[in-house]
C-alpha cells in the first residue's frame, strides 16, 4: 500500500482504492481549494487544501471503522466516502456555498451528479463500489454515515485540529485519537463511550473557540461578504461563466475571473484592500427582525443604505450571520449506561452557547472613505442605536 506523510497525523496509509481515487481529476482539484478561504488573510500560514484535510478525513475513518470493528463491502464504501467527501466544495469552500445553492439547489455533500460520468465514478466501479452508495455516506446517511456528516463525525475531528495547527492557535487542538478509540453504537446512533463526558465537552469546547478566534474573525467575514457580493454579480453579468462552470472552479479561477469582471471588487479581494466595519451590533443592539433577515432583504437594506448614503450599491455590504449553534451539543454521549444528548449531561454547554450568543454580530462594511457616512446611514435604516457603530 502507499502511504502519504501528513503535517498532523504523519502518515496516511491508502488503499489501493484511495490511491487510484486520488490521482482522479476531481479530488486533485481539491488541491487548488484553501481550507480556510478568506481565513488566510488573517492568518496568513492558513494555506492548506481541502485535498490535505480530505486525506485526514479518510485517515481518521480507516482508525474508526478499525476500532469499530467495521471491515468489507460496507468499510471500503466508507473510506471511498471519507476521501470524496468534499469534492462538491465550490471555489472558496463555505464562502461561496449559499452562492451555488441559491442557484442551483445544490448543497455541497450532494455528490451523486457530480461524480455521473467522472473518472471518479469509473474508478469506484472498477473497484467494485457503488458511485451512489458512496453519495449517500457523504450525505451521512445510515450509521455509517454519522461518520462523515454527524455530531461525532470525523470530518469535524480532522478540521479542527488541521486548522488550529496551520493557524497557529492551540485552541481546536483535541484529543482525537481519543474520540475515535471511544466511538460506539448503540440502537443504530454512535455515541461515546461511558466515561467520555469530557471528551465531548473538548470538542464543543474546540468549536466554540475556534469560531469565535478563527472561523469568524471579523476580517475574514467581510472578506467572505465581499466574495460573496463579487461572486453574485459575477453570475449575474454578461459572460460565459455559468453556475456549473463556477461551482467547478478553483479557487485561483475565482480570482481570475472577478479581477476581470467585477473589478471594482475582485482587485480588492486579490489586494486585501478590504472594506472596514461601519457598523458592528450584538443580538441586544439588533432588533428581532433583523437577526432573521432573508437573502434578499439584506440586499434591499444594502440599497436603501447606499442611497441614503450616496455611495454606490457595491460601497455596502450587509452581513447577518445565522442565529449561533451548536450541533455538537447533539453529541450523544453514555452516562450510567444510558445513552445522553451532552447538552443534558454537561453543565458547560450552556456557557458556551451564551458565549457564542454574546459573540453574535450584525455586520455593515465599506470602504474606509466612506465608513463613518454608511454608518450614520445604516444606522437610520436599520434602526440600530447609535453606538454599534464601529
Amino acid at each position: 500500500m502507499n502511504a502519504i506523510k501528513d503535517s498532523v497525523h504523519d502518515w496516511v496509509t491508502l488503499s489501493p482504492v484511495a490511491a487510484d481515487l486520488l490521482d482522479t481529476p476531481t479530488v486533485q482539484r481539491l488541491r487548488h481549494i484553501k481550507q480556510l478561504s478568506t481565513v488566510r488573510l488573517v492568518y496568513p500560514s492558513a494555506s492548506h487544501t481541502r485535498f490535505e484535510h480530505s486525506l485526514g478525513v479518510y485517515h481518521l475513518a480507516s482508525e474508526a471503522l478499525s476500532h469499530l470493528r467495521v471491515d468489507g463491502d460496507r468499510a471500503a464504501h466508507l473510506r471511498a466516502a471519507a476521501l470524496l467527501h468534499d469534492v462538491g466544495h465550490g471555489p472558496y469552500g463555505h464562502q461561496t456555498e449559499e452562492v451555488i445553492m441559491r442557484r442551483s439547489g445544490r448543497h455541497h455533500d450532494e455528490i451523486g451528479k457530480i461524480l455521473e460520468g467522472t473518472t471518479v465514478a469509473e474508478t469506484l466501479r472498477e473497484h467494485d463500489l457503488s458511485p451512489d452508495r458512496v453519495a449517500a455516506l457523504v450525505r451521512g446517511e445510515g450509521d455509517l454515515g454519522q461518520l462523515i456528516s454527524g455530531e461525532l463525525d470525523v470530518d469535524r475531528m480532522d478540521y479542527l485540529v488541521r486548522d488550529a495547527h496551520h493557524t497557529g492557535v492551540p485552541y481546536g487542538s483535541i484529543d482525537h485519537g481519543r474520540l475515535v478509540r471511544s466511538l460506539r453504537y448503540r440502537d443504530g446512533e454512535l455515541v461515546l463511550a461511558e466515561g467520555n463526558v469530557h471528551t465531548a465537552e473538548s470538542m464543543l469546547l474546540a468549536r466554540g473557540l475556534m469560531n469565535g478566534i478563527v472561523y469568524r474573525h471579523h476580517v475574514s467575514r467581510i472578506a467572505g461578504s465581499m466574495l460573496e457580493r463579487a461572486a453574485e454579480l459575477l453570475l449575474s453579468r454578461e459572460n460565459d461563466v455559468d453556475i456549473d462552470g463556477f461551482a467547478r472552479m478553483a479557487d485561483h479561477d475565482l480570482l481570475v475571473a472577478l479581477r476581470e469582471q467585477v473589478p471594482e471588487l475582485g482587485e480588492r479581494i486579490e489586494g486585501r484592500d478590504l472594506f472596514k466595519r461601519a457598523v458592528w451590533a450584538g443580538l441586544s443592539d439588533t432588533p428581532a427582525h433583523l437577526v432573521e433577515l432573508s437573502h434578499e432583504d439584506e440586499r434591499a437594506a444594502e440599497r436603501d443604505i447606499a442611497e441614503q448614503a450616496g455611495v454606490e450599491d457595491t460601497e455596502v455590504i450587509v452581513d447577518v450571520p445565522q442565529r449561533p449553534s451548536m450541533k455538537e451539543s447533539n453529541t450523544r454521549v453514555v452516562v450510567d449506561d444510558v445513552v445522553q444528548r451532552l447538552e443534558e449531561a454537561s453543565g458547560l454547554v450552556s456557557a458556551i452557547r451564551q458565549a457564542q450568543r454574546s459573540g453574535w454580530r450584525l455586520g455593515v462594511y465599506a470602504p474606509v472613505s466612506e465608513q463613518e457616512t454608511v454608518a450614520s446611514a445604516a444606522v437610520d435604516v436599520l434602526g440600530l442605536p447609535e453606538r454599534v457603530q464601529a
